[in-house]
């Protein structure tokens, strides 16, 4: 069995799949916290399958780009889960999630983009083919700058739709196509390793000048 979780959103997503489809999915009903809502969205999918732990072969987890503090979250979670059970860690850029969900729902037809919340009043986006396979990004800045007329897929969309006319969902990952993807082979499989694209807020401070 494959568990499946993206915390590059303000919601928290979580699915199960044994290899066939999905067996049980949630999402957190609030936004932020990712560090108090994953664990037990993760023992509630479990239950909901009649899992355990000991019944995972893998780890499937969205490697953004995001916010620092929620990526954080879903990497150690995933790096810890994979590392005590011995299982193989996969990680899938989040926005390829969006992708191979608005293919697989028919919500695109050709080429198109997905572009999520990045704060600051910036997107992130990455441009797809009409398999949903990334053709190029992810990258960020602002909707100005990347407008498009373009079918533009996520959350983006619907913040700036001065800059993406041709909103369409879904709008943010879904943990449930992440697992299909990887367990089909329609997502590029990464390193579990987070896509900031840019440094986080919280820097540490630079050494004070020595006076002169």
């Amino acid at each position: 069995m494959l568990l499946a979780f993206d915390t590059a959103a303000p919601t928290v997503t979580v699915a199960l799949h044994d290899g066939t489809d999905v067996l049980a999915q949630a999402t957190s009903e609030a936004g932020m916290k990712h560090g108090e809502q994953l664990a037990p969205l993760v023992q509630r999918v479990l239950d909901e399958a009649s899992a355990t732990p000991a019944d995972l072969t893998g780890i499937a987890v969205g490697v953004g780009p995001g916010p620092f503090t929620g990526l954080r979250v879903g990497l150690v979670t995933a790096r810890t889960m994979a590392h005590v059970l011995a299982v193989p860690l996969h990680g899938v850029c989040s926005l390829d999630a969006l992708a191979l969900e608005a293919v697989a729902a028919g919500e695109v037809e050709g080429a198109f983009h997905v572009a999520t919340a990045a704060r600051r009043k910036e997107v992130y986006l990455a441009s797809y083919d009409a398999t949903g396979r990334r053709v190029s990004g992810p990258l960020v800045d602002r909707p100005a700058v990347l407008a498009t007329t373009d079918p533009v897929v996520g959350e983006g969309a619907r913040l700036y739709p001065d800059a993406f006319p041709d909103g369409r969902a879904p709008l943010r990952p879904d943990a449930g196509w992440l697992a299909r993807g990887v367990v089909t082979g329609r997502v590029e499989v990464l390193p579990a390793e987070p896509l900031y694209l840019r440094r986080p807020d919280a820097q540490i401070p630079a050494a004070p000048k020595a006076l002169s």
